[in-house]
């Protein structure tokens, strides 16, 4: 037997065993692990935030413990099993592929990414369901991510700008309206402005082909280590943040990128 699907077999058995015998395992349902799979989620990303392929192979490992134990819960209500699950997954991949398992071209990743996209919506059709360009972006999504989904799928509708350069003159706009709501003290106005702001801000990000969460991810990694840096620089001189002067937490938070350059 291939050693991939005996490894998979292994883990549907520990699975069996695991609700039948386990306490904590046999009381779980649908929703309570809902949040155990956000997060595992979460720290896969971290994993390949950080490139690192060990940790990416063991949290993958944790995700799909929970794709093995939802399909578990599935069968156990007679609604479906792994099986059902990998052959629905192989069977969208095929049809959403007529490029590679059909007659259609595709010669590079944007024709591809349009073609599914087409193609999702013809499924939705057939289904009978109400045909919407944005229906398809997950409600629970964090805002980032469902903000940069959106432009996507608008611009694959062709709603986007014509050069990508034109967009910053949006986001200029929308710094304007910002700072009129500001000076209004308008303060529900004020936060109004500032998520349309954002939106223009991933909107840009997606045009220039960056991915918005993890450029400011990076930033967050970068401040909290500049950061770390003044409390140890200030320790060493036995002060306290607290005591010290913006002056100086500058001087060593400007020490701390020099450092970053070396």
């Amino acid at each position: 037997m291939d050693k991939r699907l005996e490894a998979v077999g292994r883990l549907l058995d520990i699975m069996d065993e695991l609700r039948e015998k386990c306490p904590w395992d046999r009381k779980q349902t649908f929703d309570s692990l809902r949040m155990n799979t956000i997060e595992e989620t979460y720290e896969l990303a971290d994993a390949i935030l950080d490139h690192d392929l060990n940790e990416i192979r063991k949290e993958l490992g944790d995700l799909l413990l929970h794709v093995v134990f939802y399909s578990k819960m599935g069968s156990e209500q007679q609604a479906f099993d792994l099986g059902d699950v990998a052959n629905g997954i192989c069977d969208k991949l095929v049809f959403r592929h007529p490029h590679v398992f059909g007659d259609t071209q595709a010669d590079n990743a944007e024709q591809v990414k349009q073609n599914w996209e087409d193609i999702k919506l013809k499924e939705k059709a057939q289904a009978h369901e109400k045909k919407r360009v944005l229906s398809g972006v997950p409600r629970s999504l964090p805002a980032m991510v469902k903000a940069y989904r959106i432009g996507e799928k608008a611009a694959s509708a062709g709603f986007d700008w014509e050069k990508r350069e034109d967009v910053w003159a949006k986001v200029r706009e929308e710094i304007g309206e910002v700072q009129h709501e500001i000076d209004a003290r308008d303060r529900r106005r004020t936060e109004t402005e500032f998520g349309d702001l954002f939106f223009a801000l991933i909107n840009a990000a997606r045009l220039y082909g960056v991915d918005p969460e993890a450029a400011l991810e990076q930033s967050n990694r970068k401040f909290i280590e500049r950061f770390a840096h003044i409390e140890d620089r200030a320790e060493q001189q036995g002060l306290t943040l607290r005591k010290m002067t913006l002056e100086q937490m500058d001087a060593l938070w400007n020490e701390a990128k020099i450092r970053e350059n070396r």
